[in-house]
């Protein structure tokens, strides 16, 4: 099973705000850093999913995946352009499509997105770390990352959206009409958002791999490494990156006092 270290989460973090202000200037870039300052002490330790078998299901998941897939997209971006397709949007906005597609899984302005799984039994059997908190008004990970990007606003340009809004391509239901359009005058306009899905599926799928890779470990192994990553957390991601005059214990936040 794979676990990131302190040290690896705290990278992460840092190459993740060095993306943004290296990226965007001006309001727009101070609306972004409010936004990653307001959601930093939970986003640096979110994961990117739930179960063992989808990617990253794991303490720091979600940053590392974003980061995973503002690589892949200006390689897969390259790969299009050097094969003659035509490329209509910059690389701000490929950046900021990739850094974004997935800001639904921060939760909302209150509640984490993910909370661990408390069944051990789920755990073992269904390799189900985390499960969703039923605190949060559902929504589809797409439309809460439009939310939050709104609620902050901070605006984006009509490639952004589409490229943000299409990045799961066909498995999210609400894209169908986009993606298999009859009608020639209403197929996509732009390649970003085929570029986005497949830098995507790329991402996911090697997290995937290296995960099963990894040593396969029991629950009480499991326990035993996130105490290692708490007392981790608790030692040196907190201190660095939360700006509370009386700070948080992040770890706790997200995983709690119970054993799972």
């Amino acid at each position: 099973m794979k676990q990131l270290t302190e040290q690896q989460i705290t990278q992460n973090w840092t190459d993740l705000r060095t993306i943004v202000n290296n990226t965007f200037e001006g309001v727009r870039l101070e609306k972004l850093n409010k936004m990653y300052d307001y959601f930093e002490d939970r986003m640096v330790v979110a994961p990117a999913s739930g179960r063992a078998h989808f990617h990253n299901a794991m303490v720091g998941g979600y940053v590392e995946h974003i980061l995973h897939v503002v690589k892949m997209s200006q390689q897969v971006r390259d790969t299009w352009e050097s094969n003659g397709a035509t490329i209509n949007f910059t690389n701000e906005e490929l950046v900021f499509a990739a850094l974004h597609h997935d800001l639904g899984k921060v939760g909302n302005l209150e509640h984490d997105y993910y909370v661990p799984q408390e069944s051990d039994w789920h755990v073992k059997n269904r390799g189900e770390i985390f499960t969703h908190n039923p605190e949060l008004q559902f929504m589809t990970v797409t439309d809460r990352a439009c939310w939050i990007l709104g609620h902050f606003e901070i605006p984006m340009t009509e490639w952004e959206y589409i490229g943000l809004r299409l990045t799961d391509g066909l498995y999210e239901e609400g894209n169908t009409k986009y993606l298999k359009g009859y009608n020639k005058d209403f197929t996509l306009k732009s390649n970003i958002a085929y570029i986005l899905h497949q830098a995507d599926m790329m991402a996911t799928h090697i997290e995937g791999n290296q995960w099963d890779r990894g040593d396969k470990v029991e629950s009480a192994k499991v326990q035993k490494s996130v105490t290692n990553i708490k007392a981790a957390v608790d030692n040196e991601v907190k201190e660095k990156f939360t700006k509370s005059t009386e700070p948080k214990d992040i770890f706790n936040e997200l995983f709690g006092e119970k054993k799972w």
